[in-house]
């Protein structure tokens, strides 16, 4: 177990890093439950399926790619299930100094390695009982940079192991009554009219969603999942449970 003061720092300068400055990072939390709504629902449910897959009142190692910001998975899953412990991962410094803190309010930061920098700075040889990736993927470029941190994931996964992905998908353009709700969510919780177009020309060029659940499908297949059950779904967002395929 990692000293609650030691942060494990790796080398990561991937173009999606620098979307996350000191700004960014503060608000993100904040517009994410405008723009999910379910948030806390969905982050829920993610403990909720891991625990039901694992089984409860068990020991268990989890990885926690792109932890920064808020800290929700692990927040969740450290209330339902005391015996597990996480190693949570992401490459920006200002998403995982807020981790951080938010570990440290409510006293889970002892049963947390933190580990700045990616999945794959992990050594290959640690194998994880579960792991999770929420909100990451529509901000990484293309189906190359897709399944390489899912397959870096499944490396580190026992064979079975569940894994939670959960994100965008659908190309944003690709559907106009989604996208005019989305906005309508914003209107909702107070947005000027500028400001919701605003939003919505950010979101057309600032992410590459898998385009369909069948991309998300097909993602995990290559990087070594067995085929994805969905249990939430918002608007353009979609949860899903996999289990690591055996070799």
């Amino acid at each position: 177990m990692a000293n609650p003061a030691k942060v494990i720092v790796m080398v990561a300068s991937t173009d999606p890093v620098s979307k996350f400055d000191p700004a960014r990072a503060g608000e993100y939390e904040q517009q994410s439950r405008v723009a999910l709504a379910g948030y806390d629902a969905c982050h829920e449910l993610v403990s909720c399926v891991i625990a039901a897959a694992l089984g409860s009142g068990v020991e268990a190692q989890i990885l926690v790619a792109g932890a920064g910001g808020g800290a929700k998975e692990i927040l969740n899953a450290a209330t339902l299930e005391p015996q597990w412990r996480f190693t949570a991962v992401d490459p920006s410094q200002p998403m995982m100094d807020i981790a951080i803190e938010r570990l440290k309010q409510h006293g889970i930061l002892h049963r947390t390695k933190i580990v700045l920098g990616t999945v794959e700075d992990l050594p290959a040889s640690e194998h994880f009982d579960a792991a999770t990736l929420i909100g990451v993927l529509h901000h990484l470029p293309g189906d190359e940079a897709k399944i390489a941190i899912l397959r870096s994931i499944s490396q580190r996964l026992r064979p079975g192991a569940p894994f939670v992905l959960a994100g965008n998908h659908y190309a944003y353009a690709s559907q106009p009554l989604l996208l005019a709700a989305w906005g309508e969510r914003w209107r909702q919780q107070g947005a000027k009219a500028e400001e919701v177009e605003a939003k919505r020309a950010r979101i057309l060029q600032g992410a590459d969603p898998p385009h369909s659940e069948e991309a998300v499908a097909a993602l995990l297949r290559v990087a070594g999942f067995e085929p994805p059950l969905r249990f939430f779904s918002s608007l353009f967002w979609g949860a899903w449970v996999a289990r690591r395929r055996a070799d």
